[in-house]
């Protein structure tokens, strides 16, 4: 088979020849259908990203995933989308057989109930479970080994690119909207950034319910909002200062949480001062996805005065995507999704480095 590599030192993916994996006993033999691409090697570069910094790849690439190993080259690629065609002797799910298609994770943790991570219902921070595509072999491949753990059965109706997409891309923002942010349903939001995450997450708050104002540089994205539904009062328009929409809106103490999905300094601080008084709810919640910028200032007296909850987010687990994957089987999530080559990933790459891509784009093997 033949796979994008990331070798250490090396910013730019190398495809190579390899031998197919081994069918793991406790999991399966998977050709991939469709690889959801973001720009790693280019946040390498730069060291920022448009959604959450990739830097934390470099690093578990750097020390290896566990402890006592250190790896040199792995596939890349971590969000995944495939169908089974080897199943290891160990798998005991009959939910699984041969020809299935299944969303993959990238990191389903290890399971087991001595993991401080795992056993904290933290999976998605495991150190010693797989990490696909995070310093381990992931989906930039024509197949991979997975273990029953990484696997959700794709409902009917789903394509593969959207739900590889999905596993990361909508999961992420879902993970964080609905378990971390704890978002309800009479809750006014706001939300920073409409790219690959954000206009996922407008999405998953709208369904939820809660009413949602939306702030993005590109006018174009303010258009897709205003299509999907969002009404013309609560887009603040390209240019207008978040501050004096607040005011001239009359949204002084109505916001409840801020979902913070560009990571600016700029939008770090509009979030927070959102937060001060009398905008933000006392005890209202800043939820950070993205890393445009990698360090941002923490205005203390504003937090402290009116005891903001700042949280931070990470990924997402099983019970998320499965969520995800039913509600974009009824229609409810509609991930924007591009289509490309696995072969073309490097001008897949720098397409994205240029802005090129809208949202997301799903990478397909000329063997599917």
């Amino acid at each position: 088979m033949h796979a994008w590599r990331k070798h250490k030192g090396n910013p730019s993916p190398i495809w190579e020849e390899l031998p197919i994996p081994s069918t793991p006993v406790t999991g399966f033999l998977v050709k991939l259908l469709a690889s959801g691409a973001i720009n790693p090697f280019w946040t390498l570069k730069t060291g920022r990203s448009s959604t959450r910094s990739i830097h934390l790849y470099e690093h578990l690439f750097a020390v290896g995933i566990h402890s006592k190993s250190k790896v040199d080259f792995f596939s890349q690629g971590h969000e995944g989308c495939g169908e089974i065609i080897q199943i290891g002797e160990g798998v005991t799910d009959k939910r699984f057989k041969l020809g299935d298609r299944v969303a993959l994770l990238a990191v389903p943790g290890c399971g087991l109930d001595n993991c401080s991570e795992c056993s904290r219902d933290l999976a998605q921070l495991c150190p010693a479970g797989m990490h696909h595509g995070i310093g381990q072999d992931g989906f930039y491949a024509e197949y991979v080994a997975v273990d029953v753990r990484a696997a959700i059965p794709l409902p009917d109706g789903v394509e593969p690119a959207v739900a590889a997409v999905a596993t990361d891309a909508v999961t992420t923002a879902y993970h964080g909207i609905t378990r971390r942010a704890e978002v309800k349903k009479e809750e006014t939001t706001f939300l920073f950034g409409l790219g690959g995450l954000g206009f996922n997450a407008l999405q998953i708050v709208r369904a939820i319910g809660a009413r949602v104002i939306v702030s993005d540089l590109r006018q174009e994205k303010l258009d897709a909002a205003l299509k999907l539904g969002v009404p013309a009062e609560d887009i603040v328009p390209v240019g207008k200062s978040v501050q004096d929409f607040v005011k001239e809106n009359g949204l002084q103490g109505r916001i409840d949480t801020v979902l913070e999905f560009v990571g600016s300094n700029q939008t770090n601080q509009d979030a927070q001062q959102i937060g001060n008084h009398p905008r933000l709810r006392p005890g209202g919640k800043i939820l950070c996805v993205g890393t445009l910028d990698l360090v941002n200032g923490l205005d203390m007296k504003i937090g402290i005065r009116k005891r903001l909850s700042i949280i931070f987010t990470y990924g997402g687990q099983y019970r998320d995507l499965v969520e995800v994957l039913d509600l974009i089987a009824k229609g409810v999530i509609r991930p924007q999704v591009e289509l490309g080559k696995l072969q073309d990933f490097p001008r897949v790459l720098k397409e994205l480095g240029e802005g090129k891509i809208k949202d997301r784009i799903a990478l397909v093997s000329d063997l599917v």
